[in-house]
């Protein structure tokens, strides 16, 4: 793995602001968080580098995103990666915009040709014309693992706690993993929602933990399709949320064998699909 490619320092800006409160006007710092484009290619041995896709992110985590996005959409398998390369600093201002994931095999540029790629940092890829693909793509999610309802609820203090960019910024989504009893493995933060999951999945793909099948999977604000397909690529069960999700995203869940809990706020939450691995007596 090629070393220091993530980019520290440009997720959180400081900035000057005029704070309105009441009658008094004051001009403070402030720190937003960072937005910026970056490129995804791939390649395989002796390849000339394809373009994937361009996301908005967060700079920071940029090789565990460029993995992870490639991993969620099917285009790889984790076990094919082996490096990444940033862009020539001689020609681009900042290399890491820019990030080619090596693999261990030719990468099929006709794949990313028929998918049209279309990514923000609001939505991610979104279309119910996908839905079908997603099924062929991704292998039915099996059963387990059992979780307690204590656990469940649990699991935003977590979240909320290990989110330092959003507490400076107030800014930013969070993805989080834990194992079945609650105990967290990871958390990624990101301007987009879809971004901190890719950056999340990319992490587990590069330590080659994936699939996550025993794992719950937390993530701040609404649960959209594209968050539930990139879950299931991951293998990940569980998909809960503080917020609601989409009919989409529960349509998706429901043939996918996800079990999806929104609105997962104080002492209680909403299970929209396989409340089977909710141990709802606990």
């Amino acid at each position: 793995m090629h070393p220091g490619l993530s980019s520290p320092g440009r997720d959180i800006i400081g900035i000057r602001t005029l704070a309105v409160r009441g009658p008094i006007v004051q001009n403070r710092p402030d720190a937003l968080a960072g937005e910026e484009p970056m490129e995804i290619r791939a390649a395989g041995p002796g390849q000339e580098p394809v373009d994937v896709a361009v996301t908005m992110r967060t700079p920071g985590h940029d090789e565990e995103l460029a993995a992870g996005f490639l991993v969620t959409e099917g285009l790889v398998a984790p076990d094919e990666i082996v490096g990444f390369d940033l862009a020539d600093p001689a020609v681009v201002a900042r290399p890491d915009n820019v990030v080619t994931v090596r693999l261990a095999r030719a990468f099929d540029a006709s794949r990313t040709a028929s998918r049209h790629f279309a990514v923000t940092a609001s939505c991610g890829i979104c279309g119910k014309a996908s839905l079908d693909d997603v099924e062929t793509r991704c292998d039915l999610l099996p059963p387990g693992p059992a979780v307690t309802r204590t656990t469940v609820l649990a699991l935003p203090p977590v979240l909320r706690a290990a989110q330092a960019a959003f507490d400076a910024t107030g800014g930013l989504h969070a993805a989080g993993l834990f194992d079945a009893d609650g105990r967290p493995q990871g958390v990624r933060e990101d301007v987009g929602r879809h971004n901190a999951l890719d950056k999340l999945v990319g992490s587990m793909a590069i330590g080659r933990r994936l699939p996550l099948h025993a794992s719950l999977l937390l993530v701040s604000g609404r649960v959209s399709f594209e968050i539930v397909q990139k879950a299931a690529m991951a293998g990940i069960p569980v998909t809960c949320a503080v917020s609601a999700p989409t009919d989409l995203a529960v349509e998706a869940a429901d043939r996918l064998g996800m079990t999806l809990i929104g609105f997962l706020r104080g002492d209680g939450f909403n299970v929209y699909a396989h409340p089977e691995r909710i141990d709802l007596e606990s």
